[in-house]
């Protein structure tokens, strides 16, 4: 199992927080980590983030997790994808995740329905292209060139390295899952909790029954939230508020109450009642109270919070249930106790 990193998307003025990513970077790629990870919401985009770190890094992999599918027409994911695997040498990873329909309906103004049909066509195009086949491709979502217009069939221009360059899926609900075994070359897992993975590892051997002939290699990045500390006590729980604030935000905020991929997770490991206050308290603009909600026992079993010693111990874990790259996601209190933690 590989060390990775997460960085997410900015938060904050763009520089400063460019500036930050990028030393978190190095110093992950210092350490000798595989790879490093950035996500987009609907603040600053992966592309330029990834670009930012490809000219300045020699040697960790780039991955986004994730471009947004909804965001960018499958050929400008494509042309994205070659450009930024050429700039960085071979080093990048295509993640694509569907989003929600809070974010495809109300910024980008594209439909949500049938979420699952149009990331299979969408990853079909994407190859296709990538190979650089024809832009021609007829399907109930996806059409190129359009009928009767002046469009022509085009390949693309670039010469990429790598024409069978990896995507991953950003897959939360069992469909979900059992659709990137099928058709990816990697999963990339939210709030992943080794103990219950088992299921997740049947949707992913479910998917990959449908394929031709089963993948020489499947990669599983799980990105965790990662906080280093020897506190106990009053101090432990300080320690522990940013994760809070993070899972907080997903299971509250990043959805309706009808319709929030994360708050249905945390009901699944069995977080039911105190996801269901969350969610409440979240929604109706009592943040502070949604993160003191949050229980002691979701934040344990989805996050890396303790010494080094504790965490190297759930790191096994995490390799034990299949997967192959823990991204950590630091949430220390200061950007130098992140840095040491990296290191």
């Amino acid at each position: 199992m590989d060390l990775g990193l997460s960085v997410g998307y900015l938060t904050g003025p763009v520089g400063p927080a460019a500036a930050r990513a990028l030393e978190l970077t190095r110093a992950a790629e210092d350490a000798g980590f595989a790879s490093v990870w950035v996500a987009e919401a609907y603040g600053t985009d992966a592309v330029s983030v990834l670009g930012w770190l490809a000219g300045q890094t020699r040697r960790i992999g780039l991955g986004s997790a994730v471009l947004q599918v909804p965001a960018r027409a499958a050929a400008s994911t494509a042309m994205t994808a070659a450009t930024l695997d050429g700039l960085s040498g071979g080093r990048f990873r295509l993640g694509l995740g569907v989003s929600g329909p809070q974010v495809a309906e109300g910024w980008y103004g594209q439909p949500f329905a049938k979420p699952l049909a149009r990331t299979r066509e969408y990853v079909a195009l994407v190859r296709q292209l990538l190979a650089r086949q024809d832009s021609t491709f007829t399907g109930e979502h996806l059409t190129l060139p359009l009928p009767g217009g002046p469009g022509v069939p085009l390949k693309l221009m670039q010469l990429p390295p790598r024409a069978d360059l990896p995507i991953h899926l950003a897959a939360v609900g069992p469909r979900n899952v059992e659709l990137a075994g099928e058709i990816a070359d990697g999963w990339l897992p939210s709030f992943l909790v080794p103990e219950n993975a088992a299921e997740s590892t049947d949707r992913l051997a479910a998917g990959f029954a449908r394929r031709a002939s089963p993948p020489e290699r499947f990669e599983v990045t799980a990105s965790v939230p990662f906080v280093l500390t020897d506190a106990t006590g009053e101090d432990r729980a300080r320690a522990e508020l940013p994760v809070r604030r993070l899972i907080a935000l997903y299971v509250g905020g990043m959805g309706s109450k009808e319709a929030n991929f994360y708050a249905d997770l945390g009901r699944r490991l069995g977080f039911g009642e105190a996801v269901d206050a969350v969610q409440d308290l979240y929604l109706a603009g009592r943040k502070d109270e949604a993160v003191q909600r949050v229980p002691a026992g979701l934040v344990e079993a989805t996050s890396l919070v303790g010494s080094a010693d504790a965490v190297r111990r759930r790191l096994a874990d995490y390799e034990r249930a299949g997967v192959t790259t823990v991204a950590l996601v630091p949430l220390g209190a200061d950007a130098e106790g992140d840095l040491r933690a990296v290191a």
